[in-house]
């Protein structure tokens, strides 16, 4: 395993699920979000003023030199120690560095799990020679998530980035100008459509990069997990099986509490149908209305009923 790897696409489609089934190799050291906002510096050593920030070679410079001590497993210690504000960020920064320092010993490769980078995919797969596997949730499951969480997505983030309006957003402009603050299904729709209608465009242009959808993953986690091991040319082991099994069984719960957002153990089949409760006839109907000339690419009709 000579290489480091990027589990990215839209928040709450998954990204932590596929990021620790596949550190569950035990040659991968975690590390989460690193494009977050709200990232610890020891982590990453730099600033992210934005959500899902857009990197390209035009403006790398501040972000390459940050990621490049990630990969190399270099934890940024004197900052992560300015940074201090609680026990919390305390126990945090134990918490990284220990792992960093773990994973350095073995001669680990970073997987980095960060839905943030996925409108700069290309970057990290060329700058940083990283694998990617990008995941894929059924709109309307991923709205439906949104909502449940009452999680808004600030869409001036991506209006205040000028080098991904111009290269693949300014076509969206007017309806990101239009979306309300509160309005979760309409801000959920809309950024499902950009990014995986910009990644079905890297995809079409690119063979080196992973995509897997949520669904398929829930309705075989077994299987669906092996292959993604094979094609990443990892080894799927019965230890590995077992990891996986623990985390999708039929004896966990069918909806995650919402003080649990990022746990990984659900009973994958029952979550595939949630978003039919969840969502009314008439959020699921403007759901597939804004996502329809995108969406069609990844799901079928039948998907919607």
């Amino acid at each position: 395993m000579t290489r480091p790897l990027l589990v990215t696409g839209a928040h709450r489609t998954g990204t932590s699920w596929v990021g620790r089934m596949l550190a569950a190799s035990g040659n991968l050291t975690y590390a989460n979000e690193p494009l977050s906002v709200s990232h610890r510096p020891g982590v990453l050593g730099v600033d992210v003023e934005h959500w899902y920030a857009y990197i390209i070679e035009e403006n790398e410079s501040k972000y390459l030199p940050a990621f490049r001590n990630l990969i190399s497993l270099r934890y940024q210690l004197f900052k992560e120690i300015k940074a201090i504000r609680s026990r919390k960020d305390f126990m945090r920064m134990g918490r990284d560095l220990s792992s960093f320092i773990y994973g350095h010993i073995k001669g680990n490769q970073i997987l980095m799990k960060d839905p943030f980078a996925a409108f700069s995919t290309p970057w990290f797969a060329d700058r940083l020679n990283c694998q990617v596997v990008i995941t894929v949730r059924h709109p309307a499951g991923f709205a439906s998530s949104l909502k449940r969480l009452n999680w808004p997505f600030q869409i001036h983030d991506l209006l205040a980035q000028p080098l991904l309006m111009r290269d693949y957003l300014e076509q969206d402009r007017a309806a990101m100008e239009a979306i309300q603050p509160d309005d979760i299904i309409g801000q959920a729709s809309l950024l499902w459509r950009m990014l995986y209608r910009v990644i079905h465009q890297t995809l079409q242009r690119r063979t080196d990069l992973i995509a897997v959808r949520h669904e398929d993953l829930s309705r075989d986690p077994v299987n669906g997990f092996r292959e993604l091991y094979e094609k990443l040319s990892y080894e799927f082991t019965p230890q590995v099986e077992d990891v996986i099994l623990n985390s999708s069984s039929s004896e966990n719960p069918t909806e995650l509490s919402k003080n649990k957002t990022h746990s990984v153990k659900l009973d994958s089949r029952a979550n595939l149908d949630n978003w039919k409760k969840r969502l009314t006839a008439d959020e699921i109907t403007r759901i597939r209305k804004i996502t329809e000339d995108v969406s069609h690419l990844y799901y079928s009709e039948d998907s919607w009923k």
